[in-house]
């Protein structure tokens, strides 16, 4: 007797819950889960945030901070727009339908989405050492992957009868692809990349260590003095800064709309 779909989505839970239960079991946690210091830590740590360090000189070295931040955040997203996009085009078939660059283009997309940023980050630091350009490119690969998939699915998923309109008119491949497919696709394409701006920030913070400056490095030089009001002071500014990206992303979307 063939099982109904909430019988299915039942036993999947069930071993979903079994495989919860199972991971925290296999936790060690003989030693304790925080160190004999950790609560101390703690305590400093949240009792700074209401004392963060707002001096003049700390304020202006987090605006540059979080401007050289935001900058690099901004290349990164371009440069993986460019690379996204082209790689879409072919994923979606909506210019070229052939199955084989359609496989191509997705299993492209697949292994640069793959691998993390920070996978991407030792490469280039043992290939270029720390520098800028290298975490540019660490994060500008992977996210061209996030994009292209988003991309070409957005593309495949506009609605047909605009597109048959035009396939009627004689509109060529091209034409379709500006007049008809994208006009369609891009608020979601735009919402997405207004995102991935956001997680470029964030992205752009982690990636301090392999030279990649801004406030990430910042945030990482105060924790090793264990200056945690100038750590929440930082934390303040990239806060603020996903804060106005948000609101810019509100704004535009709506103007396309």
């Amino acid at each position: 007797m063939k099982a109904s779909p909430n019988e299915r989505r039942n036993f999947l839970t069930l071993i979903l819950l079994l495989v919860f239960l199972f991971s925290l079991f296999a936790i060690d946690s003989e030693k304790g889960i925080i160190h004999s210091g950790g609560w101390a830590t703690l305590q400093r740590l949240f009792s700074s945030l209401l004392q963060p360090d707002l001096s003049p000189t700390l304020l202006i070295l987090a605006l540059k901070s979080s401007l050289l931040t935001f900058a690099y955040a901004l290349l990164t997203l371009s440069l993986a727009l460019i690379g996204g996009f082209f790689l879409a085009i072919f994923a979606s078939g909506v210019l070229l339908p052939s199955t084989f660059l359609q496989t191509v283009a997705r299993a492209i997309l697949g292994f640069l989405r793959a691998i993390h940023e920070l996978i991407w980050a030792w490469f280039f630091v043992a290939a270029v050492g720390l520098n800028p350009i290298g975490a540019v490119f660490a994060l500008a690969i992977p996210y061209s992957g996030y994009l292209g998939k988003i991309f070409a699915d957005t593309l495949q998923a506009v609605p047909h009868k605009p597109i048959a309109a035009l396939k009627e008119s004689g509109a060529t491949p091209l034409q379709l692809l500006f007049y008809g497919y994208l006009p369609q696709a891009l608020p979601m394409m735009l919402s997405y990349t207004m995102y991935r701006l956001e997680c470029a920030i964030r992205s752009s913070s982690v990636l301090s260590f392999v030279g990649l400056g801004g406030i990430g490095m910042q945030i990482q030089l105060s924790l090793q003095d264990l200056r945690y009001d100038q750590v929440w002071t930082f934390l303040i500014f990239l806060v603020g800064l996903i804060v106005l990206i948000d609101r810019w992303s509100y704004a535009v979307r709506k103007r396309v709309k």
